[in-house]
């Protein structure tokens, strides 16, 4: 089971994926959330 920053404890992924690939993590930045594969962008 893959443990690192993207897994909590119980092995659930701890990230959100993009609404608009499905596939990819969203990237946590200090003021938004981004998508590298399609450029999706949640601002906080």
């Amino acid at each position: 089971m893959p443990h690192n920053e993207y897994y909590n404890d119980d092995g659930e992924l701890d990230r959100e994926n993009c609404p608009r690939c499905g596939d990819t993590v969203l990237a946590e930045h200090e003021d938004r959330q981004h998508c590298g594969k399609c450029g999706y962008t949640e601002w906080k």
